[in-house]
């Protein structure tokens, strides 16, 4: 097993709004420039958990990949994420256990190197 992947994806406007679709989270945050512009982040946001949706993909298909269960994860949301801007995820393997169960380290950063996600997930490969 790989013990570490790294990789970047730019969250569109397009990407917010299926998120919302799928949800129903239509927050003035995400969509509203002028609502945006009078909060601590100044313009629209994406989701969170969207980001976050990233980081669960890359389980699935690089690190640990294909037959990954999602177990548990401790996440951080430590910046905002802005629409267009580009996020580096980097997948550290921490542990692994006789049972199967994978512990891997979660870092999103943003083009500035800045953390904007960071967590410990708990894995099992089937």
């Amino acid at each position: 097993m790989k013990q570490s992947y790294c990789t970047s994806k730019r969250f569109t406007s397009e990407d917010v709004e299926l998120y919302a679709k799928l949800t129903g989270d239509y927050n003035p945050i995400h969509f509203d420039p002028e609502f945006a512009k009078n909060t601590i982040f100044g313009k629209p946001i994406v989701h969170g958990p969207l980001v976050l949706t990233f980081v669960t993909t890359l389980f699935a298909h690089e690190l640990p990949g294909p037959g990954t269960v999602y177990l548990a994860h401790d996440v951080k949301y430590l910046k905002p994420v802005f629409i267009d801007e580009e996020i580096t995820a980097t997948l550290t393997v921490i542990e692994v256990t006789d049972k199967q169960h994978i512990l891997i380290e979660t870092v999103c950063k943003n083009a500035s190197g800045e953390n904007v996600i960071t967590g410990i997930a708990r894995l099992k490969k089937m």
